[in-house]
Formats: C-alpha cells, structure tokens, sequence
C-alpha cells in the first residue's frame, strides 16, 4: 500500500538533524567496547546472506520468536539486537521480579565498561556442533561502577537449575550484608522514636510489591506525608534500603519528594516518611488530559531543576518518567522518592501489564554501554514525548521490540511534528541526541529558550483536578 503524502512527510521527520543521525553498524563490521574482567562468554553468530543468528541461548530464541522483529531488522543491527537481549533478560526481567531494586545511584569515575555477548559477525556462519550455552545470571559485580549504589552488595547466587551450567565467578561472602548486619545499620540511621503516636489520620493510598503506602498527618507539625511501611522479611536486598535512605537524607531539594524521617518497629516492619502531594502522579494528567506547550514547559524546567541538582552531587536517577513526578494541588512539579513509592491502583491497563520496561531508557542504557547523569536527559526528552502524545513512543510495541528501536534508531519519530514549535523541537533535540557528548546538560537545558514558554505553576492546577474527575468517574 502507497503511503499518502502526510505519511511520507512524518516518515522523512526526526527530531534530531541530518548530521547527527546515527550510523547504522555494518554486518560486516561491529565495534564492540573492551570487556570488563569476565569469566565467561557467550559467542554468537550472525549470518548476513540468510539473517540468521548462530549459538543463541534458547531463552533467547524464544524471546525473538514473538518479538515482532524481521529478519530485515536484526541485519541491521545485530550486535544492538545481542546486546537489548542481554539487557532484556538480565535486566529488565530482572526488575520485573524483583521490585526491591532502586534506580537513583552515585556516579562514579573513571569506571570499566561492562559488556554483553560478544557477536561474532561471518558472511556465512557454521551451524553451532553443540547445544547453545545456558547463560546464568549477570552477577552485578559486571555491571558498570557508574550504576552501583553507594554499598554494593555481592550478586546473589543463581538458583540451581540448568543455569547452574555455566561458569560463573565466584562471590565475595564478606560484601553481603547478614539480617542481623542491616538491622543494626538501619538502627543507626532511623529514628528511634515510636512513630505510632507521631501521625494522625492514617489513609491507605497505594499498594505495591515491597510495601503499602499510606497518607498521614504529624501531629507535632500538622504536615501532610507519604508513609510507606515496608516489611523487610519480604524485602530481597534488604542493604540497598540503607543506601536509599542515606542518599535520600543528604539530597534534600524544592524539585525533589523530600524525605522527612525513617522509623524501624522491631525487625520486622520499617516505616519511611516522605513529603505528601495530593496532585498525584503526572501519569494521571498525560493521560487523562491535554497540556499545551507552556504547561510542559513549565514541568521540564522544574524537573530539570531536580536533575541539575541530583547531577551536581553525582547522583543519577535512571528512572524519570511521568509515573516518578508527583504534582501538588498548588501546580508544584516534583520528582518521586526514587523507589519508595508504591504504584497507585488506578493505573493505565496498557501501563500496569508492562511495568518495568525501560520505554524512557537512553540507548546507551539499552546497549549496556557506559553511562552518566544524561541518561536522565535522555528520559526527560522522552517525557516530554509523553506529554505530547499522552503515552511513550513505541509503548504498543512488543517489549523486545521496542528496545531494540530506541538502540537502532535511537531518536523516535513525532507522530504530528507539525503541531509543534520550532522551538520546542529544538529543545527535544538537545535532550534526545545520541551522542552523548553533544547531548544537552541538566545546566544547559535550564537555559533554553524552550523554558521562556512556561506558564504559572498554577495552571497546572486544572489539569490536575480534571484528571482526578476523570479517574473518578471511571472507578465509580
């Protein structure tokens, strides 16, 4: 079927200009970044008359089955392709099954770089003489230092199965913290007060895997706070809860959802106290109603306060997106407690039956490659996609799918480009540049002139409280 005119016009327009757009890796040819010190190695080989790939673990060949990925598109960037199945399977999955992992980490510098699968790229590759290997899990110790936590906490043994097979460092015992070893941490650092007699008018507003959350009042001070209390029996990694706090504690600013204390009942049962906005999840307003373009300019400046802040102290977030900003009644745009929140019960369907897969996520997160705080960037230009077209680009695709468009073609397409501002592409082009060196700072975004646009705080206010009504009704 011929396309119309508009369809051509929107297929030719990207968001970034001719001169940045990414080359796509030869067949013949791939780079691939030194490997971090690794015991084992998966080879796998791609065959570029036929398309084919060689010596893939079946859990892989499984996933590609019902990816929706042609044979056209694995050749053209299959060393992409091996490396979003890494990550998929690894990492994504990984976050899925375990809702304890937390997102906001220190940067850390001069770093090694880790790597997935090395493809061995053949004009015609042989067909494999053994089984394909089973890979385990990806021990965090080969992850990237940029995204360890400020105590990294050994990897956990694998679960013995078949993928007990394949060769796999040995841990450090001595990195992993024991119950009793978090308990006295989390004594140091809490407050040790009974918090039962602090709050008034307790108010179950969320649910999640890790905890429940409830809104309160402190009797004392009359403030508005999130309580989210936590039952650290149910809590995998238990060591990464120290580090959320500590963070949490030393980054206190307007843009961010700040902490306010942390109480410990017994062994069992951890209550973690943050500021309370009733405005909701941003989630709420993108889908629920339309912004204009001084109403998401005024939310980017304000995010990208939050982020100029957290990047100064090296602390990257790696998870922004609508779903982490919370509004206030009065219009205030601030970014969510890095993963103390539960997820809200009136979710988007279409949201809640892809929890975890990173749609706002950098390529360079997607390939597994060396990264910093302008990831963050990269996900706020995402959200700013969001804003406009009410969900993120590729969210209808397969999961797998849709990671490896954001590495192959890294800067989506805008489904009406023409209803935007020049100005406001630009902006969009700044913040969803692939190349990372070019691309835009929390700093230098703050002095764009995208920004002159925004409107009041306040105006968001309208949005916030349509919105409500709107998931109200549908509830009721």
């Amino acid at each position: 079927m011929s396309s119309t005119p508009k369809e051509k016009e929107k297929k030719k327009f990207r968001l970034f200009g001719s001169s940045s757009k990414p080359e796509r890796p030869s067949v013949r040819k791939v780079d691939i970044s030194a490997p971090l010190d690794f015991v084992h190695e998966v080879h796998v080989g791609f065959d570029s008359d036929t398309g084919e790939f060689s010596g893939l673990p079946d859990q892989w060949s499984k996933l590609l089955q019902v990816s929706g990925i042609t044979r056209n598109e694995m050749a053209q960037n299959p060393q992409g392709l091996v490396d979003v199945l890494g990550f998929y399977t690894e990492d994504v999955q990984g976050h899925q099954k375990d809702d304890s992992s937390k997102w906001m980490t220190l940067e850390k510098k001069n770093t090694g770089v880790s790597t997935g699968p090395k493809l061995d790229i053949k004009t015609v590759a042989p067909p494999p003489t053994t089984a394909p290997p089973v890979v385990g899990p990806r021990p965090d110790f080969t992850k990237s230092d940029k995204t360890k936590p400020i105590a990294t906490p050994a990897a956990e043994a694998p679960k013995e199965d078949a993928a007990a097979a394949a060769p796999i460092r040995k841990k450090n015992s001595k990195n992993k913290m024991s119950d009793d070893e978090v308990i006295a941490e989390l004594r140091k650092i809490v407050n040790p007060l009974d918090p039962s007699d602090m709050f008034r008018d307790l108010k179950k507003i969320g649910q999640g895997a890790s905890g429940t959350v409830l809104s309160a009042f402190n009797k004392a001070t009359g403030q508005s706070v999130a309580i989210k209390q936590m039952n650290l029996a149910q809590q995998p990694k238990k060591e990464l809860i120290i580090n959320e706090i500590l963070v949490m504690r030393e980054n206190q600013q307007a843009n961010v959802v700040n902490y306010v204390d942390s109480f410990l009942l017994g062994r069992e049962e951890l209550w973690v106290v943050m500021e309370y906005l009733a405005g909701g999840s941003l989630t709420d307003v993108v889908t629920e109603t339309i912004l204009n373009e001084g109403q998401i300019a005024v939310i980017c400046r304000e995010c990208l306060k939050a982020l100029e802040f957290l990047h100064a102290s090296s602390v990257i977030h790696r998870d922004i997106k609508s779903d982490n900003i919370l509004l206030g009644m009065d219009g205030c745009v601030k970014l969510t407690d890095f993963g103390f929140c539960a997820q809200l019960a009136h979710d988007a369907s279409k949201r809640s039956t892809m929890v975890g897969t990173p749609y706002w996520m950098a390529p360079e997160v997607v390939t597994r490659k060396q990264y910093g705080p302008k990831v963050d960037i990269w996900s706020l230009g995402i959200m700013a996609i969001e804003m406009v077209e009410g969900e993120p680009p590729y969210l209808n695709e397969n999961p797998l799918r849709a990671l490896y468009l954001i590495a192959t073609n890294g800067t989506p397409e805008l489904q009406h480009p023409e209803n935007l501002s020049d100005v406001f592409k630009d902006f969009l082009c700044r913040a969803l540049e692939m190349n990372v060196d070019k691309r835009a700072s929390a700093s230098e975004l703050l002095k764009h002139d995208f920004l002159l646009k925004a409107s009041p705080g306040s105006s968001l206010v309208p949005l916030i409280k349509a919105a409500k009504q709107a998931i109200a009704s549908a509830e009721g």
